[in-house]
C-alpha cells in the first residue's frame, strides 16, 4: 500500500497518474477498436448504429465509474486516517452497494431501452443493429461495475500498476475478439459488444485474484459486510454524488444526441469520430482529476489540508500544459485523427468533425480546471457544489438543443460545450476560493 500523505506532491501525483493514464488509454482502446473495426469491416451504417447509442452506454457507464470513484474516496480517507477496519468495510460496501445498484440499473435500462432509442431519434434503418449492440453492453454493466470497484479499491491504497496490467491484457483480448467475432464468425455489431464484455470479464477476474493474493487486508470476512448505518450513509453520499455528477454530464450529452441523430448518417459518423478524439484528449485531464481525488482524500483523512491545496496547484499546471498539446494537435493533424478513428475520407464526415475539434480545443483550459475543482471538492466532503455545476451543464445543453441547434444546426452542437464550461466553473471557483475553510468541518466525520 502506498501513502500519499508525505513526500513531494508533484512527484507523488505524477507517479500515481502515469499508470492510471496508460490504463485509461487502454480502456479507451476498447471503444476505439470497436469503432475502427466496425467502420472498416461492417461499413458506415453499422458504425452510425453503434454511434447512435453511445450516449446511453456512456451515461450508464459514467454513472457506475463515478459511483465507484465516490466509494473509493471513502476508502482513501480511511487509508489516510489509518483506519484498517473501516478500509475493509468500505471494500465490502463497494461490492455490495455497487452490485445492488448496478443490477437495478441493468433491469431498468433494458426495460426502457425501446423508449430510450425512440427518444434518441435513432433512424429506423439503424434501429435493429443499434438495439442488438446496446442490449449486450447493458447486460455487461455488472462487469463494468466490478472492474471499476476493484480498480477504485486498489487506487485508494496507492496501487495503480495492477489495474494497468489487467487493462492491457483485456484490451489486446478485445481486439482479437473483435476480429474473430465480427470478421470471422460474422456476428456483426453484436460481435463488437460481446468482445468488449468478455474482455472486461477477464480483467475483473484477474483483478480479484490479484487483490486476494497481494493484499491479505482485503480477505473479507462476514463481519466486514456488517456495515454500520453511518458508513453506508457516507458511502452512498459520496458514491451517488459522484455518480449523479457524471450522470448529469451525460444526460446533457444524451440531449445533444437526440439532435445529432436527426442530421443524417454522415453527421452521426463525424460526431462519433470527433467525440472519440475528444475522449482521448480528455484522458490526461480525467486521470489527473482521479489522481487528485485520491491524493486529496488521503491527505484530508490525515488532516493535511495544506497538501490538498498544493496538489490542486500542481495538477492544474499539468493539465494546462496538456491543453497546449491538445490545441496543437487539433490545428495540425485533426483530419488524420478523424480518419484513423472512423476509416472515412468523405469530406462530409471530415469537415464537421475537424471543425468540432478546432472550436472546442482552446476551451480545454476551462474544462481542465472544472474537472480538478469537482474532484477536489468531492474529496474534502463537498458533494453538492459539483452537482450544482453539473446541473448547470445539463440545463444548458437542454436549452441549447431547444433554442440554438434549430437555428445553427450542427454548429450549435459544436459551440455547446465552450458556452457551458464558462458557466459551470463559476460556482466551483466561488466555493473553492471563498469558502475552502468549510471543508475542515468535515474532518471529524471521517473516523466517526
Amino acid at each position: 500500500m502506498k501513502s500519499l500523505t508525505s513526500g513531494n506532491p508533484a512527484k507523488l501525483m505524477i507517479s500515481f497518474a502515469l499508470p492510471v493514464c496508460l490504463g485509461n488509454i487502454f480502456q479507451l482502446f476498447y471503444s476505439l477498436a470497436d469503432t475502427r473495426i466496425v467502420g472498416s469491416t461492417l461499413g458506415e451504417g453499422s458504425l452510425a448504429a453503434v454511434g447512435a447509442t453511445t450516449a446511453v452506454s456512456t451515461l450508464l457507464i459514467g454513472f457506475l465509474q463515478g459511483m465507484a470513484n465516490g466509494f473509493s474516496i471513502i476508502s482513501a480517507q480511511s487509508m489516510g486516517a489509518k483506519e484498517e477496519k473501516q478500509l475493509r468495510q468500505t471494500a465490502a460496501g463497494t461490492l455490495v452497494l455497487g452490485g445492488v445498484i448496478t443490477l437495478f440499473l441493468t433491469v431498468l435500462s433494458l426495460t426502457l431501452l425501446p423508449l430510450l432509442l425512440h427518444v434518441l431519434n435513432v433512424p429506423d434503418d439503424l434501429y435493429p443493429e443499434a438495439h442488438s449492440y446496446i442490449s449486450i453492453i447493458l447486460l455487461g454493466l455488472i462487469v463494468t461495475m466490478l472492474y471499476n470497484a476493484c480498480a477504485g479499491i486498489l487506487r485508494a491504497v496507492g496501487d495503480t500498476i495492477a489495474p494497468l496490467v489487467f487493462l492491457v491484457c483485456a484490451s489486446l483480448l478485445n481486439v482479437g475478439l473483435d476480429f474473430l467475432l465480427i470478421a470471422g464468425i460474422h456476428l456483426g455489431v453484436r460481435g463488437a459488444a460481446l468482445g468488449t464484455v468478455i474482455s472486461q470479464s477477464v480483467s475483473v477476474l484477474l483483478c480479484f485474484l490479484y487483490i486476494w493474493k497481494k493484499y491479505p487486508l482485503f480477505h473479507l470476512k462476514k463481519e466486514d459486510f456488517c456495515l454500520t448505518k453511518d458508513l453506508v450513509q457516507k458511502m452512498l453520499s459520496s458514491g451517488l454524488s459522484m455518480g449523479m455528477m457524471m450522470s448529469l454530464v451525460y444526460f446533457g450529452t444524451l440531449a445533444l444526441q437526440t439532435s445529432i441523430n436527426t442530421f443524417g448518417t454522415d453527421t452521426i459518423v463525424a460526431h462519433t469520430a470527433a467525440r472519440k478524439i475528444i475522449e482521448l484528449y480528455f484522458l490526461p485531464i480525467v486521470v489527473m482529476g482521479t489522481t487528485l481525488s485520491t491524493f486529496c482524500s488521503q491527505n484530508y483523512g490525515a488532516g493535511k489540508m495544506d497538501r490538498v491545496y498544493q496538489g490542486m496547484k500542481y495538477a492544474l499546471m499539468i493539465n494546462w500544459s496538456w491543453t497546449l498539446i491538445v490545441i496543437f494537435m487539433s490545428y495540425t493533424i485533426a483530419p488524420q485523427l478523424i480518419y484513423l478513428v472512423s476509416g472515412s475520407s468523405k469530406e462530409t464526415v471530415l469537415a464537421p468533425a475537424v471543425l468540432y475539434l478546432k472550436v472546442n480545443a482552446p476551451f480545454f483550459f476551462l474544462s481542465a480546471a472544472i474537472n480538478l475543482l469537482r474532484n477536489t471538492l468531492q474529496a474534502i466532503g463537498d458533494h453538492w457544489t459539483p452537482i450544482i455545476s453539473s446541473t448547470i451543464e445539463l440545463v444548458g445543453k437542454v436549452l441549447i438543443v431547444f433554442f440554438l441547434v434549430p437555428v445553427l444546426q450542427y454548429m450549435g452542437i459544436i459551440v455547446t460545450e465552450p458556452i457551458i464550461w464558462i458557466l459551470m466553473i463559476i460556482p466551483l471557483l466561488l466555493r473553492f476560493i471563498h469558502h475552502p475553510e468549510s471543508a475542515v468541518k468535515h474532518k471529524k466525520e471521517i473516523t466517526g
